[in-house]
């Protein structure tokens, strides 16, 4: 048999944490023993359990911990962090810690080191700053060089265990599951207090990630409101989400049916082509709407306002247009480069382009995933974005009510 003990720290009570964790243990056919539980008296106060973990193996303790470490929970004594040096460009030494987004910290030289950019499935790199002094920051695979120093194993690790929204809000019943029977006018008007009070701190910045859905019901022009009155700073998407908006605004259609009428338009299916075309022929799409060729739609308002944009290219792609970035490593870099300052991050009916930016977000990042279809809200969650927080129900509903909200007509 194989014993440890872990240790779980915060709201861990309220936000299911301790519950996940003993259900993690028993699926893995371990056995756990409660050796102390602290619970906070207040909603202000942290909790604290102490859980002895056993297995049959060593190998399945490392296995079961690794998990455990997902959701916060640390090795009583973490020991202090060992360093292996990378040994290739993009190959990383065996046994390297792979990342969660949790707020982690590194034992190094007798001290906690906290690392700067959360960031799940990486490396953490260390390095040697002023003397006696380090750096640690996650690293994605294919950015390790030759000597940065890596971090193997589990020792001298910790995480903080993920808490949810709490309180007396709409999301106070939100936390254990996602389900389509929530009272959206009270969730959407709840989102829109989030993005106000994210967008009055200094510096903070508000994402959407958006699908090609945003554009087929109608939510176009909505989201293209929101752009312009300043309240979406960065743009994360897809060629099908930009082609389609530029094809409704200059052609009326999306996917060939009508966006004013709602019928097919005779020989429509080959208007998102014409639309890659002509912006191919211009160059770009910032360059389209300097000509005059694009003048209205979310990518039109991106590029007025100066709203940097992201949009990621798939093997499904038809032209793609000129702004797309057909390389998915560069295209996660370029994503991953935008992210710091985001505090709020709006998953608008996109299931690849929100997995991906989960998985770059750190986990104190408010995420509010929103589709009609409740598998796509929660395998953004079941991939480890704890934050993620789902909304099922139309996307195009739930975008003009939001925008309703922060757009209120004069």
């Amino acid at each position: 048999m194989a014993t440890e003990q872990v240790e779980l720290r915060g709201h861990i009570i309220d936000s299911l944490i301790l519950a996940k964790v003993m259900d993690v243990i028993i699926d893995a056919g371990a056995d756990y023993r409660l050796v102390e539980v602290d619970i906070g008296r207040t909603n202000t106060d942290q909790s604290r359990a102490v859980i002895e973990v056993t297995t049959g193996d060593d190998s399945s303790l490392e296995a079961l911990l690794d998990e455990l470490h997902v959701h916060g929970a640390n090795r009583i004594d973490p020991g202090t962090a060992d360093v292996s040096p990378v040994e290739v460009d993009g190959v990383l030494p065996p046994g390297f810690y792979s990342t969660t987004n949790l707020p982690t910290w590194v034992r190094l030289g007798q001290r906690w080191w906290p690392v700067g950019n959360p960031e799940m499935d990486c490396a953490l790199v260390a390095s040697e700053g002023q003397p006696g002094e380090w750096v640690a920051r996650t690293v994605p695979m294919h950015r390790v060089c030759a000597g940065d120093l890596v971090v193997v194993g589990h020792s001298g690790v910790r995480v903080e265990a993920p808490n949810r929204p709490r309180g007396a809000t709409p999301f106070e019943f939100m936390t254990s599951e996602v389900s389509s029977e929530k009272p959206k006018a009270l969730i959407v008007a709840e989102v829109a207090e989030r993005v106000r009070r994210a967008r009055s701190q200094p510096g903070a910045k508000v994402l959407a990630v958006c699908g090609p859905a945003v554009i087929h019901t109608g939510a176009g022009p909505d989201v293209a409101r929101l752009v312009a009155a300043g309240w979406i700073d960065l743009l994360f998407a897809g060629n099908g989400f930009a082609t389609h908006d530029i094809e409704s605004n200059v052609l009326g259609t999306s996917l060939g049916v009508s966006v004013g009428e709602g019928t097919v338009v005779e020989g429509g299916h080959a208007n998102h082509l014409r639309a890659i075309n002509e912006i191919r022929r211009y160059g770009s799409i910032a360059a389209a709407v300097e000509a005059g060729y694009l003048r209205g739609g979310v990518m039109y308002e991106c590029v007025r306002a100066g709203v940097p944009f992201v949009l990621g290219g798939s093997l499904r792609d038809d032209g793609p247009l000129p702004d797309v970035i057909t390389d998915v490593v560069a295209a996660a870099d370029a994503m991953r480069s935008l992210l710091p300052g985001v505090s709020v991050a709006l998953m608008l009916a996109s299931t690849l382009h929100a997995i991906a930016t989960g998985n770059l977000l750190p986990a104190w990042v408010e995420t509010f995933c929103v589709d009609i279809n409740q598998a796509v809200v929660t395998k953004l969650a079941d991939r480890g974005s704890h934050q993620a927080l789902g909304v099922v129900t139309d996307v195009g509903l739930f975008i003009r009510g939001l925008c309703d909200q922060l757009c209120p007509p004069a």
